[in-house]
């Protein structure tokens, strides 16, 4: 019983801290590279890398080497059910002006 709520407290701290959660947030969208992400916060690469470390040890996200560029996605289902309980739905993906990344370049 006790391994359920060790479970939960560590969701739970993981979803605590606002930057963590915003970059899921923006994951649950779309996957994202770190020059995106780094847009959308609004915060230097080393921070973003830094909070998507902490998200990939837990399980929380993936990432995927594309040249250059290193793409993130959110792969934990309980955590994406519970950005849709808290956050609601999850909306477009967030097109920031600062993206060098091909994919925001490309649009």
């Amino acid at each position: 019983m006790t391994d359920k709520y060790e479970q939960a407290s560590e969701v739970f701290q993981l979803l605590s801290h606002p930057a963590r959660l915003q970059i899921l947030d923006e994951l649950r969208r779309d996957p994202a590279c770190v020059c995106h992400l780094e847009a959308v916060l609004n915060k230097p690469q080393a921070y973003v890398s830094q909070q998507l470390r902490v998200l990939r040890e837990a399980g929380a996200v993936s990432d995927r080497r594309d040249g250059l560029f290193v793409t993130y996605r959110l792969v934990d289902g309980q955590v994406e059910q519970l950005l849709e309980e808290v956050l609601g739905p999850a909306g477009s993906r967030t097109e920031p002006v600062a993206c060098p990344c091909p994919r925001c370049d490309a649009e």
